[in-house]
Formats: structure tokens, C-alpha cells, sequence
């Protein structure tokens, strides 16, 4: 039994840090590409960075629910999904730099603005999620 409570089989540790470097390295790189494609503007509320950890609050809500309910899902994909590529995809170090930047500056609406989007706007998508989730596991008939 791991750390987690997931046993995993003689093995496949290499096949779930392998997994999870990969997707940690795919993750970062869908990050850094949309920070090109949408940069944020100095002074402003990261919009870029609530957009990708609100949708990655809702994915990894909405595949740890079908996970939950379909528990054959190999360990090494849904450590390579889950805390690989979504967890270096979303990161609350990137809120916690930008209220710090802002709070500095003197910018404190900012700042609060931005920490209570993050915070209701993550928790609704994780609900919606799961719900998500939910319904696509009663939808293929749950377990196999």
C-alpha cells in the first residue's frame, strides 16, 4: 500500500514517476504557451492564470470522480493526468506571486479581487466538476 492508500503493483512505480514527469513537462508547457497567447498586463487582475486554474479545478474535480467510480483506471495514468500534468498546469504559487506583487504595489482591490475570484471561482468549477464527473460515471455504468 503507498503513501496515498493506492496499492500498487511490483513494478509500476517507474511507469507512475515517468507518467507524472511527463505529464508535469506537458502541463508546464500548456501553461507557459497560453501565458504567450494571453499575457497579462502589469497592474491588472491575471486573468491567464484564474482561467487556467479555474478549468483545472474543474477537470481534476470532474476525473477524480470518474476515477473514484471506475477505480481499474491505471495508477500510472491517473498519476501522469493528476498530479503531473494538472497539477503543473494549475498552481497556487502563481496566485499567491501575483497577490504578493500586487499587494506590494499598493494595489490591495486588486489583490482581494483577484484572491476571491480564485477561491469562489475554483471551488464552483471543482463542484461543477465533480457533478460532471458525477454523471459521466453513472452514465458508463460506474464501476467495471
Amino acid at each position: 500500500m503507498s503513501a496515498s492508500g493506492v496499492k500498487a503493483s511490483k513494478g509500476t512505480g517507474w511507469r507512475a514517476w515517468t507518467a507524472v514527469a511527463v505529464g508535469a513537462l506537458l502541463g508546464t508547457e500548456l501553461r507557459y504557451g497560453l501565458g504567450l497567447i494571453f499575457p497579462e498586463a502589469a497592474g491588472a487582475i491575471p486573468w491567464t492564470t484564474l482561467a487556467i486554474n479555474v478549468c483545472g479545478s474543474f477537470a481534476l474535480a470532474a476525473l477524480t470522480t470518474v476515477w473514484i467510480a471506475r477505480p481499474r483506471t491505471a495508477f500510472w495514468l491517473r498519476a501522469g493526468i493528476g498530479p503531473g500534468l494538472l497539477g503543473s498546469f494549475t498552481t497556487f504559487s502563481a496566485v499567491v506571486f501575483s497577490i504578493d506583487q500586487h499587494a506590494r504595489s499598493g494595489q490591495h482591490l486588486i489583490w482581494l479581487v483577484y484572491l476571491g475570484l480564485s477561491l469562489v471561482l475554483g471551488l464552483a468549477a471543482a463542484a461543477a466538476g465533480w457533478k460532471t464527473g458525477k454523471s459521466l460515471s453513472d452514465r458508463i455504468g460506474g464501476a467495471s
